[in-house]
C-alpha cells in the first residue's frame, strides 16, 4: 500500500518534467528546499513561539525559527516577523483578526477584476466575516485608477485598506495606498503573495516600507515551500498577530516547513536569485509580447512582473476553460482566470493567466518563452487540427529536453 503511494509520487514528479508549467502561482523549489522539508523537523511538536514554547525539547527548533525571522527581517528589511502560517490565506485570517472586529469594513480589489479569494469573496470566510467594499480597475486600460480607490475610501471610511492581487499585471503604487490609508483613517495591509520575490530582488516597490503589516505566501516568486508569513514594522501590531495566529487560529506550527522557508529566505538573498527575478520580468515580457503580435489580446496591454492575463474569449473565441483543457493536451499547463467585466463565472472565465516564474526557474530564457508564446498562439487558433496540436507537443517536448530538473530525485 504504501509503495502504491510512493508510485503516485514518481508519476507527478514525471507529469512536472514533462509539461511547461505557466501556472503563475506555481514554482520549482530547490533541492535543498526539499531536503529541509522532508527532513526529521516534521516530528517535532512545538506550540508556542522560540524560548515560549509549550512543549520540552524544543532548543533547536527554536534555533531554526529564529534564523527564519532573521533572514526573512533581514531579506525585506523589516523589524518584525511571523513565519508560522500554514498558508497565505491563514496569514490574511490573521491579520484580519488581530487589527478588525467581525462586520468592519474593508476596501480591497474585487476578484474577478484582480483580487483573491481571501480579500472578501462572499464565498471566503473573510466575505462573511467582515464588509468588504471593492474597488475596480479602469475600464479601459484594466489598470487600477488611484483617484478613484481614494474617492471611495473617503465615502466608504474602511477601517483597512487592502492592496495587492491575484491576477494584476502592472506595478502597484503601495505609497499611494498609504497616502490614500492615511487620508481616511485606515490601516494598510498588503497582501505581495505573487510578487513577494520580485519585491526582494528590488524590482518592485517594497511595501513594507509602507504598510501598517504585509502578507504573503513563500511559494511563488519567493520559490519556497508552501506556506504563509506577515511582516510588520509595528511593535503592537506584531503583539497582536502573534497572539492571533497561536492559539487565535492556529496549535502548533509545522517546523520542518519553518526550516524550509529559511532555507527559501537565505536563497533569496544571493545574486543568484536576483538575476533569476530580473529574466522572471524579462521572460513575461516575451512572452507577452509574442501573444500580442500573434494577435492576442493581452490584459493591461502588457505586464510589469511575472504574469499576463490573456482575453482568449476576444482572441480565439474559446473560454478560458477550453483554453486550459486544450493547452493541457499538448503538455503547458495554466490556469482559466477571469478578467475584468468578465461575463462568465469563475469556472468558465474569458481569460487564462500565465506566470514565468516556475520555467525561469529550470532555465528557459527570452528565446524559449518566444517559442512558447508562439506554440500557445498556434494551439488555439488551431485547437481542433490534431496534426498541428501533435506537431507542437513534439515541439513541446524538444524544448523540456533542454532544461531538466530534479534528476537526482526519485521516489521509486
Amino acid at each position: 500500500m504504501v509503495e502504491e503511494i510512493f508510485e503516485i509520487i514518481e508519476k507527478e514528479k514525471k507529469r512536472q518534467q514533462n509539461t511547461i508549467e505557466l501556472i503563475a502561482s506555481e514554482n520549482f523549489v530547490s533541492e535543498n528546499v526539499l531536503k529541509a522539508q522532508g527532513s526529521i523537523l516534521t516530528n517535532k511538536y512545538a506550540e508556542g513561539y522560540p524560548a515560549k514554547r509549550y512543549y520540552g525539547g524544543c532548543v533547536h527548533v527554536d534555533e531554526i525559527e529564529n534564523k527564519a525571522i532573521e533572514y526573512v527581517t533581514k531579506l525585506f528589511g523589516v523589524r518584525y516577523a511571523n513565519v508560522q502560517p500554514h498558508s497565505g490565506s491563514g496569514a490574511n485570517m490573521a491579520v484580519y483578526r488581530a487589527l478588525l472586529n467581525p462586520g468592519d469594513k474593508v476596501l480591497s480589489m474585487s476578484l474577478d477584476e484582480g483580487g483573491h479569494l481571501t480579500h472578501g469573496h462572499q464565498m471566503s470566510f473573510s466575505g462573511n466575516d467582515y464588509k468588504f467594499i471593492h474597488y475596480t480597475v479602469e475600464k479601459e486600460t484594466c489598470q487600477i485608477n488611484y483617484d478613484e480607490v481614494r474617492k471611495l475610501a473617503m465615502k466608504e471610511k474602511p477601517k483597512l485598506i487592502l492592496a495587492g492581487a491575484s491576477a494584476y499585471s502592472r506595478k502597484i503604487d503601495f505609497a499611494e495606498f498609504r497616502d490614500i490609508a492615511r487620508s481616511c483613517g485606515a490601516y494598510l495591509m498588503v497582501d505581495m503573495a505573487h510578487i513577494a520575490g520580485i519585491v526582494a530582488a528590488g524590482l518592485h516597490q517594497n511595501p513594507c516600507k509602507y504598510a501598517d503589516v504585509v502578507t504573503t505566501t513563500t511559494h511563488k516568486t519567493l520559490r519556497g515551500p508552501r506556506g504563509g508569513l506577515i511582516l510588520t514594522n509595528n511593535e503592537q501590531i506584531i503583539k497582536k498577530v502573534n497572539k492571533t495566529v497561536f492559539p487565535g487560529i492556529q496549535g502548533g506550527p509545522l517546523m520542518h516547513v519553518i526550516a524550509a522557508k529559511a532555507v527559501c529566505f537565505a536563497e533569496a538573498m544571493t545574486d543568484e536569485f536576483i538575476e533569476y527575478q530580473k529574466n522572471v520580468v524579462k521572460n513575461a515580457k516575451v512572452l507577452c509580447d509574442t501573444l500580442k503580435m500573434e494577435g492576442f489580446k493581452i490584459i493591461t496591454n502588457g505586464t510589469d512582473n511575472h504574469l499576463i492575463l490573456v482575453d482568449v474569449k476576444k482572441s480565439v473565441n474559446l473560454t478560458g476553460k477550453e483554453a486550459e483543457e486544450i493547452l493541457d493536451e499538448i503538455g503547458i499547463t495554466c490556469n482559466k482566470n477571469m478578467i475584468p467585466n468578465d461575463p462568465t463565472t469563475p469556472f468558465i472565465t474569458s481569460g487564462i493567466r500565465l506566470g514565468t516564474a516556475a520555467m525561469t526557474t529550470r532555465g528557459f530564457d527570452q528565446n524559449d518563452f518566444r517559442e512558447v508564446g508562439k506554440i500557445i498562439a498556434t494551439c488555439l487558433s488551431n485547437n481542433d487540427n490534431k496534426k498541428i496540436l501533435d506537431d507542437l507537443k513534439l515541439r513541446v517536448e524538444k524544448i523540456l529536453e533542454k532544461h531538466p530538473i530534479y534528476e537526482g530525485v526519485s521516489y521509486e
